[in-house]
C-alpha cells in the first residue's frame, strides 16, 4: 500500500535538466504508426486531418493501492520521473480550454492500454491515453527514455502536432502540474495568433 501522495508533488522534487536528447524533435513528420488507444481505437498521430494535436509524454502512472515501480524514495530521486497522475489531471482540468484552442489532447506512454484504461477512469479523463508499449513511435522518433528496474521509460515531454509534423517541443517538462499552462500559452502566442 502507497504511504506518499499521488496526487501532489513532493517539494523536494529534483529538477530534470535539458540533456539535449529531444532537440531534433522540432519540425519532425510524424511516423505512420498507429497507437492503440484507451477508446479502444487506433490512432496515428501523422494524420493531417488532425489539425493541432497536444501529445504529453509521462513515464508512467502508479495507482494508490500499491507501488507501481520499486520504492518511492528511490523513483522521486530521479529528476522528472514523479508527477504523472498531477499532470494528467492538469490537463483534465484544462481540457475545455485546450478544446476551445482548437486542440486534441493525449497522453502517451509506454504502459500498456489495460493499464491506462484504469487511470481514465480513476481520474476521470476526457481523453485519450496512447499505448506505445512496443516501443516503435518512440524508437522512429528517437524519443529521450531512461531505465528504472529493468523497464524503458519515456522521459516526460510534450508535443505540439500541427497537420502531422511536430511543431513545438516542450522539453524538459518541469513542474509536471504545470504543463498545461505552459502548453496553453504556447498555442495562443504561436498558433491561435497565425
Amino acid at each position: 500500500m502507497r504511504t506518499d501522495d499521488l496526487y501532489q508533488l513532493p517539494a523536494d522534487l529534483p529538477v530534470p535538466v535539458d540533456d539535449g536528447a529531444a532537440r531534433h524533435l522540432e519540425g519532425l513528420l510524424l511516423p505512420p504508426v498507429a497507437l492503440p488507444s484507451t477508446s479502444g481505437r487506433p490512432v496515428r498521430l501523422d494524420d493531417t486531418a488532425i489539425s493541432l494535436a497536444v501529445v504529453y509524454c509521462y513515464p508512467r502512472t502508479g495507482r494508490p493501492d500499491a507501488l507501481a515501480l520499486g520504492s518511492t524514495a528511490s523513483w522521486n530521486v530521479i529528476p522528472g520521473a514523479r508527477g504523472c497522475t498531477p499532470q494528467s489531471c492538469a490537463y483534465r482540468d484544462h481540457h475545455r480550454e485546450l478544446q476551445a484552442l482548437g486542440a486534441v489532447v493525449y497522453g502517451l506512454s509506454r504502459q500498456t492500454t489495460d493499464y491506462q484504461r484504469e487511470v481514465v477512469s480513476r481520474l476521470h479523463l476526457p481523453f485519450e491515453l496512447l499505448s506505445d508499449s512496443t516501443g516503435e513511435f518512440s524508437e522512429c522518433l528517437r524519443l529521450p527514455w531512461f531505465e528504472f528496474e529493468g523497464v524503458r521509460l519515456l522521459k516526460r515531454m510534450t508535443l505540439i502536432i500541427r497537420l502531422g509534423r511536430i511543431a513545438h517541443c516542450i522539453y524538459p517538462v518541469f513542474p509536471p502540474d504545470r504543463d498545461a499552462e505552459t502548453v496553453i500559452a504556447w498555442i495562443r502566442d504561436h498558433v491561435t495568433s497565425t
